[in-house]
């Protein structure tokens, strides 16, 4: 199967739907708008190859079930983003990294390729009854809740600050 290149058009038009939803969401993409747009373009290329648009750093195996950690925005990226200040590709940076205050280092792998779609729980839907796989944090301004390791730097519906956030349950 041959994969068409994107054009400029359809790069500049992903690129910006990518921008304004990490707007809405209180993400920040990287300051390198060229090296941001080259990973969008290996967005495009992922989907018209796959069928589904997996972060153009990991590597693809098998099925799209097997890979639905990796569909950009991939489920690593807050963590990976709260702890190292970029997701591991370096679309989405943190918001001292989106003003040029520190650099894009490299980050470690966080996906588990010798467990995929042999764990139950992967998705990060509650593993048995009464047991989450990740803590829930609530904001305190606007109640909105999320599942994962720490709570997001801004919250995505309000905008308000990480302090906000506290462990609703575990």
């Amino acid at each position: 199967m041959e994969i068409k290149e994107p054009s400029k058009e359809e790069i500049d038009a992903k690129y910006n739907e990518i921008l304004r939803q990490a707007k809405r969401g209180g993400y920040f993409l990287n300051p390198d708008t060229e090296f941001a747009k080259d990973l969008v373009k290996g967005l495009i290329i992922n989907g018209e190859r796959y069928g589904f648009e997996a972060c153009p750093c990991r590597l693809v195996m098998g099925e799209k079930e097997l890979n639905l950690d990796i569909v950009c925005p991939c489920y690593y990226r807050d963590d990976d983003v709260s702890e190292y200040g970029a997701c591991y590709c370096g679309l989405y940076v943190d918001e001292e990294t989106s003003k040029g205050e520190k650099p894009v280092t490299a980050i470690p792998e966080r996906r588990d390729l010798k467990s995929r779609g042999k764990t139950a729980g992967a998705s990060g839907m509650p593993t048995a009854a009464g047991s989450l796989q990740y803590p829930v944090y609530r904001c305190n301004v606007c109640g909105y809740l999320c599942a994962r390791n720490s709570p997001p730097e801004k919250c995505p519906v309000c905008g308000a600050d990480q302090k906000r956030f506290d462990l609703f349950m575990r």
